[in-house]
């Protein structure tokens, strides 16, 4: 399982941070991946001990390689070849953006009427 050089693009698409090798690609590209504060390309070889920021749409990781991954595996064990340090503010903010995300669904009593505000407010005006 272990390789001696795995790509750095391949490796966050195996951990399962990005759903497609491009996107974690696109991403390092960008600069949206760090080490140590600077951009790396999608090429750079991973190893064991590297902590790498990375930004995806969903928040701002920061990640320790524990393990080296070259292929996609479940969930359940691609979190065992990391180790997520991101800092506690990041998760914060991250719940509570969670917590006002607009799901679609009324907020509250407000917007417009449902069917039983609609029937009693006809029974009301009679």
């Amino acid at each position: 399982m272990d390789k001696e050089k795995l790509r750095l693009d391949k490796y966050l698409w195996a951990i399962r941070l990005f759903k497609t090798r491009s996107q974690a690609a696109d991403a390092c590209d960008k600069g949206k991946v760090k080490l140590g504060g600077q951009g790396i390309k999608a090429s750079r070889t991973v190893a064991i001990g590297d902590e790498y920021e990375v930004k995806t749409e969903a928040k701002r990781w920061v990640i320790k390689v524990t393990g080296l991954l070259n292929h996609r595996v479940q969930y359940s064990e691609a979190i065992l070849h990391y180790t997520d340090i991101t800092p506690a503010e990041e998760l914060d903010r991250i719940k509570f953006q969670a917590a006002v995300f607009h799901t679609g669904k009324r907020m509250s009593k407000q917007g417009r009427p449902t069917k039983k505000d609609k029937r009693d407010l006809d029974e009301f005006l009679g």
